[in-house]
């Protein structure tokens, strides 16, 4: 015999397989598991928002990088947002509701009114070298130069752009949803060549 409850369960699940067929979610796994998102915010409201998301017990990933201002009589060392105005988030599509209810929070970035899933090796490579101490700065996107993977090291797996080399290889990461990157140090030996394309001016 069906509850209530389940039939409600089973309602909803329903109502979702339709949205499906009609095109509204591509991906029905993405309703139900765990995917990472952008959280695109208001102006100077990252820390805020990420700090709202740990309140809210959302997995949240706020890349940060450290930066040193100077004023004439003082300097100040600060930590900024790696892609100011985002924030990651990982969630399933069905708690979206809670990430766009917290102050701050402008839209999840997406196509046609729809939250889409950021590559989920792009966020964890991030996550896990600026982890194990990588240093990292923004960098202006990039789609051309030297395409690499590392083969060693805490971004061992990660695919990117050589940007320079200054004593060590610089790498580009880039996050392709939104169009942004960061670049982070890296050996020569720890690159392999994935394909060569023009060079980075």
């Amino acid at each position: 015999m069906i509850t209530t409850v389940q039939k409600a369960s089973l309602a909803s699940r329903d109502s979702i397989e339709s949205f499906a067929r009609e095109g509204e979610f591509a991906d029905l796994a993405a309703y139900w598991e765990p995917r990472w998102y952008a959280a695109y915010t208001r102006a100077n409201h990252e820390r805020g928002v990420h700090d709202q998301f740990l309140q809210r017990s959302i997995d949240s990933f706020l890349p940060a990088y450290r930066s040193v201002r100077r004023w004439k009589d003082r300097q100040m060392r600060l930590q900024l947002p790696l892609f100011p105005g985002y924030v990651f988030v990982r969630i399933p599509l069905r708690e979206r509701l809670r990430v766009l209810e917290v102050r701050g929070v402008a839209w999840l970035v997406g196509f046609n009114g729809l939250p889409a899933a950021l590559e989920e090796g792009e966020v964890e490579s991030l996550r896990r070298a600026l982890a194990q101490g990588s240093s990292a700065l923004p960098h202006r996107y990039l789609t051309i130069g030297q395409r690499v993977r590392v083969i060693e090291g805490p971004l061992q797996g990660a695919e990117g752009i050589v940007a320079r080399r200054k004593g060590n290889f610089r790498l580009v990461l880039s996050i392709s949803l939104i169009k942004r990157s960061v670049m982070v140090d890296v050996s020569a030996g720890d690159l392999e060549v994935v394909s060569c394309t023009r060079g980075v001016q």
